[in-house]
């Protein structure tokens, strides 16, 4: 688990409120002054017209004056001067849905991708929806069986964007059923913790690498450090998964998890204190 990360990410689940209190989306603009700019990365989405003047419209709305727009839809853009510009003038981006192998085909790599990792590391905010929620660690999930108990065959990984290490980020999670394919993945890797994101939920981390649910759903994490036995290694594809000793916590807003320490924090929110919990 890396040590050392400068600014904030906001890992949203998917399917975010735009409407009514845009409670995971506000937090932009109380993070940001008023001259930091924003600008709405639409490089996952195949319609990032359409995607891009919606969020736009949204943040603005929420009391962002400074958003743009950008869309960087090849590796030949993402090495364009005047749009790697654009990222470092930035102070937050944000990572629409869509396909997340769009965002690490198109920017892996490139000094688009390289300007993004140092805006998070100078103390800039990264967000991210869906797909932009996914990217973000150094192992992503690609392709999964939604609904289905955990086989080695529901489950493709890919190297992520790498904006935080030692975590694999799932979205969507409860509802399609997302479960099983991130306990996969956390047998196959259970020195990494899985962070299973409700809808209209996010985890807002922080530099020290401990986080906050915010939203109306939960978020489930899968620590994968204390499993005593698995059959993973000796799975045939469409065999079901044996696993022994795995720790599960499921966390509602008023929660977070501190990812160094791997404990559960409930916050005081009439104190603003918090306690931690093995």
């Amino acid at each position: 688990m890396e040590t050392v990360t400068r600014g904030h990410l906001l890992i949203i689940g998917g399917a975010e409120d735009k409407t009514d209190g845009s409670v995971i989306l506000k937090q932009a603009s109380e993070m940001l002054g008023g001259s930091d700019v924003l600008t709405v990365l639409t490089t996952a989405t195949e319609k990032p017209e359409e995607v891009g003047q919606n969020y736009l419209s949204v943040f603005s709305r929420l009391g962002v004056k400074n958003v743009q727009v950008l869309n960087i839809a090849t590796r030949e853009e993402a090495g364009t001067e005047a749009y790697i510009e654009k990222i470092r003038r930035s102070k937050c981006v944000f990572m629409t849905g869509g396909d997340q192998l769009r965002i690490t085909s198109i920017l892996g790599g490139t000094s688009a991708g390289a300007a993004l990792k140092s805006l998070y590391a100078s103390g800039g905010i990264v967000m991210g929806t869906s797909a932009g929620a996914s990217v973000m660690s150094s192992t992503m999930i690609v392709k999964g069986d939604d609904n289905e108990p955990a086989k080695k065959c529901t489950l493709k990984m890919a190297p992520g964007l790498g904006l935080i290490g030692g975590v694999i980020i799932d979205q969507h999670f409860d509802q399609r059923g997302r479960f099983g394919r991130l306990l996969c993945g956390i047998a196959e890797n259970p020195e990494v913790i899985g962070i299973g994101i409700d809808e209209d939920t996010a985890v807002k981390v922080f530099p020290d690498l401990h986080f906050e649910v915010i939203g109306t759903n939960a978020v489930s994490v899968i620590d994968g450090s204390t499993i005593e036995s698995s059959n993973v290694s000796e799975l045939q594809q469409n065999e079901i998964l044996a696993i022994v000793g795995v720790k599960v916590s499921v966390l509602p807003q008023g929660y977070g998890f501190d990812l160094l320490k791997r404990k559960v924090i409930r916050f005081k929110s009439d104190e603003g204190e918090s306690d931690q919990h093995q």
